[in-house]
């Protein structure tokens, strides 16, 4: 394969864009994901990007721009499931479960009962070669102010993230942390609905951060390692779709689950080592 067959996904403006909208998103949620995956809250984020549907099918109903709908249903999910789980003796998984199960199933009898030419398949399984200049603009504004927050709070959201008690008693405002983190959330799978859709959004907030958090042992280090890791899958996801002829989100949150296996087995492989050296000091 010569140099121009490999440059030939750079010359197609649709394939631009794509790289665009892949890297735009890549940052903020790597960043997230690391919050999510200290927290356990990995299952919210399954949560609200499923319960997001209805918002999006009733948007497009009544004509307002989806982005609006689908942060109004991703709030009402997430604080529908703050409100449950604080007034009933169910866990919060539980909860989550039923929440935003119950909310996806609106959300598709809205999608199926819709007799329209325009379809909103690019919602559930994103649309990366098909972004335009309005979605750039808008998952740009979206990310630049997430991860502006993340990195001015991520000291705050990570003692939140290990223990609310300790970060109530040093006098943080824990409810507007929490929230907050909620509305991060929310407005981060926003900005990825054109990109892997509402079904693969998921991947992008939990992968990221459970690779890193495989690799490497300080925060910080987990952030930027998270980081790289989105921007390699999703640039390469988007790339090897171009060859393989198939679609660049499925490529992306596969690439993403194949080095999440190796760094799962190089964790492996070091602690089994660790083990047998530290018996072989002992005898």
């Amino acid at each position: 394969m010569n140099l121009d067959t490999l440059l030939l996904p750079f010359q197609f403006p649709f394939m631009q864009n794509a790289f665009l909208i892949a890297a735009i998103v890549a940052v903020p949620t790597a960043l997230l994901s690391c919050f999510l995956v200290l927290k356990g809250w990995a299952l919210m984020g399954d949560a609200i990007s499923h319960a997001i549907l209805p918002g999006i099918v009733l948007a497009w109903i009544t004509g307002i721009p989806l982005i609006i709908g689908a942060f109004a249903a991703g709030m009402t999910c997430a604080v529908a499931t703050g409100y449950l789980s604080e007034n009933s003796r169910v866990k919060q998984d539980t909860i989550m479960g039923v929440v935003f199960s119950g909310m996806f199933g609106v959300g598709l009898i809205l999608y199926t009962s819709i007799h329209t030419n325009e379809h909103l398949d690019h919602v559930l399984y994103g649309n990366m070669l098909g972004v335009g200049p309005q979605d750039l603009w808008t998952a740009g504004l979206i990310s630049a102010g997430v991860t502006v927050v993340l990195l001015l709070k991520w000291k705050d959201l990570l003692l939140h993230a290990f223990d609310p008690a300790q970060a109530q008693a040093s006098g943080l405002r824990v409810n507007l942390l929490h929230y907050g983190l909620l509305t991060i959330l929310s407005l981060t799978i926003v900005a990825t609905l054109t990109s892997t859709g509402l079904i693969l959004a998921v991947g992008l907030l939990i992968a990221p951060g459970a690779i890193a958090f495989l690799l490497v042992r300080s925060f910080g280090r987990m952030l930027v390692t998270a980081v790289v890791v989105c921007l390699v899958a999703m640039l390469g996801g988007a790339y090897a779709s171009f060859f393989l002829d198939s679609a660049p989100a499925p490529t992306v949150i596969l690439i993403l689950s194949s080095m999440f296996l190796l760094a799962f087995v190089r964790r492996l492989l070091l602690t089994r080592r660790a083990s047998r050296l530290r018996l072989e000091a002992e005898t």
